[in-house]
């Protein structure tokens, strides 16, 4: 359990990081490219310049997290629980966002940036999103 926490720098990648908890965290500039986040919760949890290039957040709770350009490519975000989250300024090429709800604002900045496919699932990113 890594909730509220300073973790800035950190370096998880490659880590098998299921079901843990970095709520309210802050993990600026760390990286966790590569980790297995399946059903982490990172709710609130501050995700600036955070390297999550290939991660796995199946299942993940992401709402209320704060992912300012952050990288995101490659990603596997399906079912991952987003509602309130702020993505601003993020890498998302190759990301899979099936089955995740966002706000229409949150949204259309994403589809403003969608593309590429993701390289494990075969779905392309603008899809994923459901952009028009």
């Amino acid at each position: 359990d890594y909730a509220k926490q300073v973790l800035i720098g950190a370096d998880f990648s490659g880590g098998d990081l299921r079901g843990v908890t970095f709520n309210l965290t802050n993990l600026r500039d760390a990286n966790l490219a590569g980790a297995d986040l399946r059903g982490a919760s990172l709710f609130g949890a501050k995700l600036q310049d955070t390297d999550l290039h290939g991660a796995d957040l199946r299942d993940a709770t992401l709402d209320s997290a704060v992912f300012n350009g952050t990288d995101l490519r490659d990603a596997r975000l399906e079912d991952a629980f987003a509602f309130n989250t702020k993505f601003r300024d993020v890498r998302i090429e190759g990301a899979d966002f099936t089955n995740v709800p966002l706000r229409g604002d949150a949204l259309k900045s994403l589809c403003a940036v969608a593309s590429g496919t993701n390289p494990l699932t075969g779905r392309a990113t603008r899809a994923t999103l459901e952009c028009d």
